[in-house]
């Protein structure tokens, strides 16, 4: 199965009913899948006229109780932006695939790039936290986007699932677990007929219910800075303090659930070898045909781009000579890394020899027996 088929089939798994989208490559194939998909199982997919009014779409869906999704990549992630801040303001949960392409701007559409991963965490205003998770394979294109699902639900956030071209378009045999073998988180809500006086449906220390639309509830649902009951407050700082540190806090707290690493080969390992996506799976293969040559090398790869494992990389790369990040970029993980466990060991930004391919093993390996020497 086609990674992105992988994922819009991981979507439907979850329990996803509405899609909204903008065809845009390499991501349109998940748009075609549940076009067709959707109907079949009693959803709703509308391809809108931009990823401005796909975004909206979705946030509006999940306010009627509704699991709800859109795909694109960098540029129209870009443009979903102020919706995203205001999801995360508002507590929407949400599903956001991106399928990342070269950039900046248009760039090329069908060349592979990691050029998001910091969009994906500062792309909107102020200070907000997101969770982020990066599949290497066209099962965990399946795998992850079901977690995404089942935690944008808990946490009442939106949840992106970065991939890249090269995880979108490759095809590989997937496993789909039955559907009594799956989990899904179920979304809180508050009880039928609740005063709305007294409903606090927002700001919760331990995620408040969600007075969605339809239900019986009375809310008022605004992007400005409010209170646990929705009602704006745009005068006080100290307003702003407690709204600002709610809704960063949510994530926080989930913060060591929601962070899952990969390590291989690296008990007393000299070098280790980190990347995520696709990138991280060529490190893993790379490290791998190092030890084969008795190279004392390990491989990590962080499946949560965000919230940053930093802790993670601290126990299992702290007694490494040298951690070699490889990126298909300039380098955007490599500043977090160096922050995370650059005082104890050296680290080392490694880029493809040209963006928008793989790292050639042959010059990871030569680099690697440089540090060594």
């Amino acid at each position: 199965m086609q990674g992105n088929v992988a994922c819009a089939e991981g979507a439907l798994a979850a329990g996803c009913r509405f899609f909204a989208g903008y065809p845009i490559t390499p991501a349109t194939e998940i748009a075609e899948h549940l076009a067709r998909r959707l109907p079949e199982l009693g959803g709703v997919c509308i391809q809108m006229e931009d990823e401005i009014s796909s975004i909206g779409s979705v946030i509006g869906a999940s306010w009627t109780g509704t699991r709800a999704m859109t795909a694109t990549s960098g540029p129209g992630m870009s443009l979903m932006q102020e919706n995203i801040g205001y999801a995360v303001a508002t507590e929407t949960p949400c599903v956001i695939v991106d399928v990342q392409r070269g950039g900046p701007s248009t760039g090329i559409p069908a060349v592979p790039s990691q050029g998001d991963m910091v969009q994906a965490r500062h792309g909107s205003h102020g200070d907000c936290e997101t969770v982020a998770l990066a599949p290497g394979s066209a099962q965990e294109m399946f795998d992850l986007t079901v977690r995404a699902f089942n935690i944008a639900e808990r946490l009442r956030v939106p949840v992106f699932v970065l991939a890249d071209a090269a995880v979108g378009h490759m095809r590989e045999v997937i496993h789909i677990p039955p559907e009594e073998g799956l989990q899904r988180a179920e979304r809180r809500l508050p009880e039928p007929g609740a005063d709305p006086f007294a409903l606090c449906g927002f700001l919760g220390e331990e995620v408040a219910p969600m007075p969605v639309f339809g239900r019986g509830h009375k809310a008022h649902v605004t992007g400005s800075c409010h209170d646990e009951r929705g009602m704006r407050n745009v005068v006080d700082a100290e307003a702003l303090d407690h709204f600002v540190r709610c809704l960063a806090g949510k994530v926080g707290r989930m913060r060591d659930e929601l962070v899952q690493v990969e390590a291989e080969g690296i008990e007393a390992a000299q070098v280790v070898l980190l990347g995520y996506g696709i990138v991280g799976r060529a490190a893993r293969a790379i490290a791998r045909e190092a030890r084969e040559q008795g190279l004392r090398v390990g491989s990590v790869r962080p499946l949560t781009v965000w919230p940053f494992a930093d802790r993670e990389l601290n126990e299992l790369c702290g007694q490494a000579r040298r951690v070699l990040v490889m990126e298909n970029n300039l380098g955007q993980m490599l500043p977090y890394v160096r922050a995370a466990i650059g005082h104890q060991v050296e680290v080392e930004g490694l880029q493809p020899q040209v963006l928008g391919t793989l790292h050639r093993p042959a010059a990871v390996l030569a680099r690697i027996k440089e540090v060594l020497r």
